[in-house]
């Protein structure tokens, strides 16, 4: 499974998850932000939280450096602008942005043709509000004035989108009038069932995933445990520690068994996908 896929796959199983209620209204107070380091506010204080849901599915598909950590839409069209991966054409596997500036509301986009796009959202519902209740499977006029554009993760198994300016760039697919996250490549490095490497700045982030404890599972089956407890889902340092163990059981020693993973240790625990 690749990391686009990865990621649409979990945001698609929050579909029907519903925010809290307090005095007869929806309050904002959601499980998301708690496990985004550096978000635990926005349910804290209510705040809207469609764009922390993304960070959210992003860091459990272990795909976090690929997607803005932050809760303001504005924010994060600025960080896909900076990378100069922004556009006005759907991505599979993209984070599509709504209203002025791109700054009202936000989603993870898994299909589209010629006239829709086809989203999941968190903090919207069954009418599309920007200021909805839970997390919704929406499809929404694809040439809208609503939509703002695209931000375009750089996946490493290659990306799927409508904009003809990136036709022929190495890693692109271009489909102009319709796709689905089927199309996606598969990248041919991570063998189906296990978990593509998410790179190496993901676990340096501390990240808080499931993809950690079914590494840690796998560390302690091949005998490399640091664990007093656990394995758990938050990366500490026995994950660390753990880790070094696995490298040099591979062979490496010095700077190269520092408990950091890397994609070619981390290919051979083979750790499967979640």
């Amino acid at each position: 499974m690749s990391i686009a896929q990865n990621v649409i796959r979990i945001a698609k199983a929050e579909k029907g998850y519903q925010e809290g209620r307090s005095n007869g209204h929806w309050n904002n107070r959601e499980k998301y932000a708690g496990q985004v380091p550096g978000l635990a506010w926005v349910s804290d204080d209510e705040e809207p939280w469609c764009a922390v849901f993304t960070s959210w599915a992003a860091m459990q598909a272990g795909a976090a450096s690929l997607y803005p950590r932050t809760a303001s839409c504005a924010e994060g069209v600025d960080w896909f602008e900076q990378r100069g991966r922004f556009t006005d054409y759907p991505v599979i596997g993209g984070q599509v942005f709504y209203g002025p500036g791109g700054g009202t509301h936000t989603g993870i986009v898994y299909a589209y043709t010629s006239d829709t796009i086809f989203t999941i959202e968190g903090n919207t519902n069954v009418n599309g509000s920007a200021e909805g209740d839970g997390v919704y499977l929406k499809s929404r006029p694809r040439k809208s004035s609503y939509v703002y554009g695209y931000g375009i993760p750089d996946f490493p198994e290659g990306v799927v989108l409508a904009d003809p300016s990136w036709k022929g760039r190495k890693g692109v697919v271009y489909f102009g009038q319709e796709a689905s996250e089927a199309d996606i490549p598969n990248g041919g490095s991570t063998p189906s069932g296990y978990a593509a490497f998410p790179g190496p700045d993901w676990f340096r982030a501390q990240p808080r995933s499931a993809l950690i404890t079914a590494m840690g599972k796998r560390l302690v089956s091949e005998g490399c445990s640091a664990y007093d407890e656990g394995p758990a889902p938050q990366w500490t340092s026995a994950d660390r520690t753990s880790y070094a163990k696995w490298q040099r059981h591979l062979g490496y020693a010095g700077s190269d068994a520092d408990g950091w993973p890397g994609r070619k240790s981390w290919d051979a625990l083979k750790v499967p996908a979640v």
